[in-house]
């Protein structure tokens, strides 16, 4: 994991502290920005050309372990491009891996109400099966901006609260591989979460064991999750033994916020 998300408390810190200062900052209405997540209110038309829409055309990207490739799309649809990821489940490189798990990491997040992964489904390219993702453009990830990036001071709130939901969410499914090039930005400053190959493994230890802050509302839906509405959501994208380390990674949460709050007040540490 990279050095940079292991000490993103110490920059939410940064930006709670210095919303104070930026709420006594005047703020200009600023112009319409290009947005990355219009999935929103097109989710089921996009799930649908994704499964269905011929792929005319792939590139091979050189980034990421699990080698992804970008697939541009018939055209007429209401996306051009998806990344499309085929890791037949296994432990190719010593890490339990599965096209699946994205699939899954995508449903969770649709139960969270979340809205950080981007339409995910699985689909069969030149006989392979893999997962199929909604390709998000205008993005950059956090290598190519040199790190967590500093928002203006209009977005400051919003986008630390998204680093702390994002910890969560990371955490909850277990999110072995959040790296730089896994978390993007786009230019309304929201942040856009991808690649979980990796994750909804059976391991049941917590990918980042510091938080500084917890998003009260997330937290109440997480704390809603049960064995049947996760079995019912991710089946069969993944077993048992997964479903049950998902509650299990939710209880380690639960002591580490308890611990938290106990330490440092529940003002100081939980968000609402």
């Amino acid at each position: 994991m990279s050095s940079a998300l292991r000490h993103l408390p110490a920059t939410v810190a940064l930006l709670f502290v210095a919303v104070c200062s930026y709420a006594q900052t005047p703020v200009e209405t600023p112009a319409a920005t290009p947005t990355a997540k219009n999935w929103m209110d097109r989710r089921a038309e996009i799930e649908a050309y994704l499964r269905s829409a011929p792929v005319i055309e792939i590139e091979e990207l050189k980034v990421g372990v699990t080698h992804p490739k970008r697939a541009r799309l018939a055209p007429g649809g209401p996306i051009e491009y998806m990344a499309w990821k085929y890791v037949p489940p296994g432990r190719p490189a010593g890490y339990q891996e599965s096209y699946k798990s994205e699939i899954a990491a995508y449903q969770i997040d649709r139960l969270l109400g979340l809205d950080m992964v981007p339409p995910t489904v699985e689909k069969r390219v030149k006989g392979e099966l893999g997962a199929a993702v909604m390709w998000c453009s205008p993005t950059k990830n956090f290598k190519e901006t040199g790190g967590v990036p500093l928002p203006p001071p209009s977005k400051a709130t919003f986008w630390a609260r998204q680093l702390v939901r994002a910890k969560m969410f990371d955490n909850l499914i277990g999110n072995l591989d959040p790296n730089l090039g896994n978390w993007l930005v786009d230019p309304s400053w929201n942040l856009v979460l991808i690649d979980h190959t990796r994750a909804l493994t059976p391991d049941k230890n917590l990918v980042h064991k510091t938080m500084d802050h917890m998003d009260a509302e997330l937290w109440d839906k997480m704390k809603a999750l049960t064995v049947e509405s996760l079995t019912a959501a991710l089946t069969p994208w993944v077993g048992k033994g997964e479903i049950k380390a998902i509650l299990a990674r939710r209880e380690k949460m639960q002591q580490q916020f308890d611990k938290l709050i106990a330490e440092k007040g529940e003002a100081a540490v939980v968000l609402r």
